[in-house]
């Protein structure tokens, strides 16, 4: 049995997302913050266009080491 999505959790760190459509509002943060496709590609078919993934996943690479630890993890959570 699959656990159903949350719309204000991220799916790709399981972490709060800061939806504001998820709250009730008409507008998210995202609307106006470029996710990097590399970043959309990881999420699952099932959460896609049901939840944001969060403000840090969506951040572009920057080479930082925390930056290449969440795209490890992120790489074995999509296997």
């Amino acid at each position: 049995m699959t656990t159903p999505l949350d719309p204000a959790t991220c799916p790709l760190c399981g972490g709060a997302n800061d939806c504001q459509i998820a709250a009730g509002r008409t507008t998210c943060w995202c609307f106006e913050t470029p996710v990097p496709p590399e970043v959309v590609a990881l999420v699952p078919l099932a959460a896609q266009g049901v939840a944001c993934v969060c403000k840090s996943c969506a951040k572009p690479p920057d080479g930082s080491i925390e930056h290449e630890r969440r795209r490890r993890a992120l790489r074995w959570a999509k296997r």
